[in-house]
């Protein structure tokens, strides 16, 4: 029976072109899947460590977890993730303050998004550079909804993403560069269009696409190529759009963070934009005077 469904899963991913599926057996399986998924919550709590200190220019190391009422140190036994929260009922131990639910939702969303990422590329270099996007992914979307800000630092780190996975996934270093301006070049332009329109009418001195998207673009199509952030791109833009009209809709307020919904679709385009891609470009036709020009870049 294990054998059967290993043999369907690799059936599958021959079958779609994706990322070879690794639970050939399905004991392996479900012993591998709660391990990533615990090590993903575990890195989660420390994000949520980055998430808050940062953008409060305090240090991730010198001062341990505290409650941010009354300063209480957390005890061990409340790290637990997500466990301890629900345990404590969603309340500092010593003063009885309400702790947000966000807490434990960073944790389990970093955890399933390491699980997907062991259903992409199993236990293998390649996860464990996918998982390191995935959290400052994770970090840059957190911090730019609660901020309207990005941390510079982080997407360094994102930009600097590009160089193991230049080597590890691999990926032509033409791709690279291309996908780092595909997207970031019309973004500045249409932030610096937009600022000159936004000033003149209204005398407010901001961009409809900030330089945190610009630079958050330009580092993740240097990671993913131009294959990859293009649909990320897409993806990202259309959820915004969405987000943006629920959000103008429920509070009026028409600026809201476009950084989360990027993420999100930097997160799709790592796992699936170059078959997206593939699948649209193969739907096209391929006149004879832009072939060479394709087999540079594809």
């Amino acid at each position: 029976m294990y054998q059967n469904i290993g043999q369907a899963a690799m059936l599958f991913a021959a079958q779609t072109g994706w990322k070879e599926w690794r639970f050939y057996d399905l004991g392996f399986f479900l012993a591998a899947v709660p391990i990533v998924f615990i090590y993903g919550i575990c890195i989660g709590s420390f994000l949520n460590v980055v998430i808050i200190r940062l953008p409060r220019g305090e240090s991730l190391i010198k001062r341990a977890s505290h409650c941010m009422n009354c300063g209480a140190k957390i005890r061990i036994i409340d790290l637990i993730p997500i466990f301890s929260w629900l345990f404590l009922r969603g309340k500092c131990h010593s003063c009885g303050e309400k702790i947000s639910g966000r807490y434990p939702l960073v944790e389990a969303l970093n955890g399933l998004l390491y699980v997907a990422n062991f259903f992409a590329f199993g236990f293998s270099l390649n996860m464990v550079m996918m998982c390191i996007l995935t959290s400052l992914l994770v970090v840059v979307a957190f911090m730019d909804w609660d901020t309207l800000e990005m941390d510079l630092r982080i997407l360094l780190l994102i930009a600097l993403m590009a160089i193991p996975i230049h080597f590890t996934w691999p990926m032509e270093l033409s791709r690279q560069l291309i996908g780092a301006v595909c997207i970031a070049l019309p973004f500045f332009l249409i932030g610096e269009i937009s600022r000159h329109y936004i000033k003149k009418k209204t005398g407010e001195d901001y961009r409809g696409i900030e330089l945190g998207d610009t630079y958050l673009m330009a580092a993740a199509g240097l990671c993913l190529g131009w294959k990859g952030i293009v649909p990320a791109a897409f993806i990202g833009i259309l959820l915004a759009a969405i987000g943006g009209i629920i959000q103008k809709k429920v509070t009026g307020d028409s600026k809201f963070a476009f950084g989360p919904y990027l993420c999100f679709g930097i997160w799709i385009g790592a796992m699936f934009g170059e078959e997206l891609t593939n699948w649209y470009l193969s739907r096209l036709p391929q006149p004879e005077t832009v072939s060479y020009y394709s087999a540079l870049f594809l």
